[in-house]
């Protein structure tokens, strides 16, 4: 068990969002270059990102929105008692 236990660690997340979204690109039949300009996200940050994981927020953000993922980001990190009236009122 590591030091986040049965987590993963943060880097492990970083690499299966940038599967994710490389699964994604290729579902929408986007080559990285297409993504880089319908996203406005630069083509070697792409590059950097597919490869490493690494990449800035505002940079997967929009990269998520040019995905049609970016709704998936509203629910994250929301305190427990907002996710429940969430849930609640399915917002």
């Amino acid at each position: 068990m590591g030091e986040y236990g049965d987590q993963n660690t943060p880097k492990e997340v970083m690499i299966l969002l940038s599967k994710n979204v490389v699964a994604l690109r290729k579902e929408q039949n986007f080559t990285q270059k297409e993504l880089s300009e319908k996203s406005g996200v630069a083509y070697a940050s792409i590059r950097k990102f597919e490869r490493t994981g690494i990449i800035s927020l505002e940079s997967l953000l929009k990269i998520s929105n040019t995905l049609d993922r970016l709704a998936e980001f509203e629910s994250l990190l929301l305190p427990d008692e907002m996710e429940g009236l969430k849930k609640l009122f399915d917002y």
